[in-house]
C-alpha cells in the first residue's frame, strides 16, 4: 500500500528524533521578562509551571538541539522547541544524558477530514474567490493540539486510501501524534468540509461525506491495546451518527472505561450531519452518562435542553450526571464556566481579533486535557483547575487569529508568551 512507503522503524525513529528536538527548558522565557513588568492575570499559573519546569527539567540535565526537519505547510511552525511539563530526568546512563519519561497518553477517537476555508470572510461559498486547504476534524484537532502543547497523544479513526488520506496521516506524524490507530479505506473517500466564514469569524459548514471513510470504521479495526494505554480517551458525537462507526465508537469507549481510562466528551454538534434535530439530541445524550469530563458550548446547552437559558446555572446543572467529574461550558471570547460536584465558577477569556473560529473549541479542549493528563487531581483543586482553564482559554483565543484548525493550533511557548504579556 502506498501509505506504507516508509518502514515502521523509520517512522518511529523520526518521531523519536522530532520529540527529542522539541524539548527545551522554559526557564529562559521568564528570565527574558523585565523585572519591572506588571503582574498579569496569569501569573499564578506561570509561577506554578515555572516551578514544575525547574524541578522536573533543570537547565543542566539535558542536551538540547535545534529542529532540523523541514516542516510542511500544515506542521507545527519551526519555533523554538517546546517543553513537556511532566518530563522528568531519571538516573543518567553512561553517556550522561537523562532518560526521558513519556507523558501520559491521550487517545482521540473520531473523524479527520479536510476543511476548505475561504480566503475572504463574509462571503457565501459561491462568492468566495478561493479556499485554503486545511486539515481538520475535531478529535484530530485535539490530538494535534495536545502534541503542540508538549503532551503525548494518539489519533484513532479512518480516512480514505487517497491522496488526502495519506496527507492527513503524514500531518499526524509530522506533529508527533501517534498514528497507530489510523485506518485506510480503499472504497471510500476522505471527508471534505467547505466552511463559510462570516465577517466576525464565525462559520457554517457544508460537508461531503456520503459516505466518507470516517463513517466506515469497524469494531474489528480498533487498536484496543492503544486505548488501554491511555490516561484519557477523548471523543465527539459525529462518530455516533451511522453504522458501522457507531458500534466501533461504543466498543472503544467501553474498552477505555473497563480499563479505568478517563472518558472525555465534546459533543461538537453539527446538525447538518444528523437526520433530524431529534435524532441528534437523542444520539448525543445516549452516551452522556458514561463520560467523566464533558465540554459543551452555550449553543449546545440550548439545543440539548430544548431552548432553555444556557446562562442559568440551574439549567446547566440538569446536564450534570452523578458520575461526572467536570462539566465545562465554553463562551467564546468571554471564557468558560466550570462545574464539579464541589464547586463551580467562571474563568474569563483572552480578547483577540478573530479571523476564523474553526478549531477554537478543540484548542481549548487540548489545553485542558494536556493539563489533566499530567495531573488529574486538578479536578479536586479549584484554584489549580482555574489556572489550567486560563491556559486553555488562551489556547482557544490564539487559534482564532489564523485560518484553519490544525494550522492555527498554538505551541506551549506561544501560549505562555501570550499569558506573560503585561496587563495594559
Amino acid at each position: 500500500m502506498e501509505c506504507t512507503r516508509r518502514s515502521k522503524s523509520k517512522v518511529k525513529k523520526n518521531m523519536v528524533n522530532n520529540e527529542s528536538q522539541r524539548r527545551v527548558d522554559l526557564v529562559g522565557l521568564w528570565h527574558r521578562k523585565t523585572k519591572s513588568q506588571s503582574l498579569s492575570y496569569y501569573d499564578p499559573f506561570i509561577k506554578r509551571i515555572q516551578k514544575m519546569s525547574v524541578a522536573s527539567h533543570p537547565p543542566s540535565s539535558a542536551k538540547l538541539s535545534q529542529p532540523t526537519a523541514k516542516a510542511s505547510s500544515f506542521s507545527s511552525p519551526l519555533a523554538p522547541p517546546v517543553v513537556k511539563l511532566n518530563v522528568r530526568g531519571k538516573a543518567f546512563p553512561g553517556d550522561g544524558t537523562p532518560e526521558i519519561k513519556e507523558s501520559p497518553l491521550v487517545v482521540c477517537f473520531g473523524e479527520m477530514l479536510i476543511d476548505f476555508v475561504p480566503t475572504v470572510s463574509g462571503l457565501s461559498l459561491a462568492e468566495a474567490p478561493a479556499f485554503k486547504k486545511a486539515p481538520g476534524g475535531a478529535p484530530a484537532n485535539v490530538a494535534v493540539g495536545i502534541s503542540r502543547l508538549g503532551g503525548s497523544s494518539a489519533f484513532m479513526g479512518k480516512v480514505g486510501e487517497d491522496e488526502f488520506g495519506y496527507m492527513l496521516a503524514d500531518i499526524l506524524r509530522e506533529n508527533n501524534v501517534n498514528s497507530e490507530g489510523i485506518r485506510f479505506d480503499p472504497g471510500a473517500r476522505t471527508a471534505l468540509a467547505f466552511v463559510t466564514l462570516r465577517s466576525d469569524g464565525e462559520r457554517e459548514f457544508m460537508f461531503y461525506r456520503n459516505p466518507s471513510a470516517d463513517m466506515l470504521l469497524q469494531e474489528d479495526e480498533l487498536d484496543l491495546d492503544l486505548i488501554r494505554k491511555a490516561k484519557i480517551f477523548h471523543y465527539g458525537s459525529i462518530s455516533l451518527i451511522t453504522e458501522p462507526c457507531k458500534s466501533a465508537h461504543i466498543a472503544a469507549a467501553k474498552t477505555a472505561k473497563d480499563a479505568g481510562v478517563v472518558l472525555s466528551y465534546d459533543p461538537n454538534l453539527r446538525l447538518p450531519l444528523w437526520p433530524s434535530e431529534d435524532s441528534a439530541r437523542e444520539g448525543i445524550l445516549s452516551i452522556w452518562e458514561t463520560a467523566d469530563i464533558i465540554k459543551v458550548s452555550e449553543e449546545e446547552i440550548s439545543f440539548l435542553t430544548k431552548g432553555e437559558d444556557p446562562y442559568d446555572d440551574a439549567v446547566v446543572r440538569k446536564l450534570f450526571h452523578k458520575n461526572l467529574k467536570l462539566l465545562l461550558v465554553t463562551e467564546g471570547a468571554e471564557g468558560c464556566r466550570y462545574y464539579t460536584k464541589e464547586f463551580s465558577g467562571r474563568v474569563k477569556g483572552l480578547k483577540v481579533d478573530a479571523v476564523d473560529t474553526t478549531g477554537a473549541g478543540d484548542a481549548f479542549v487540548a489545553g485542558i486535557l494536556s493539563q489533566l493528563a499530567v495531573n488529574l487531581s486538578l479536578l479536586q483543586k479549584e484554584e489549580e483547575l482555574r489556572d489550567s482553564l486560563k491556559f486553555a482559554n488562551v489556547c482557544g483565543a490564539l487559534t482564532v487569529t489564523e485560518r484553519g484548525a490544525i494550522p492555527a493550533l498554538p505551541t506551549k511557548e506561544a501560549v505562555l508568551n501570550a499569558m506573560l504579556k503585561p496587563v495594559s
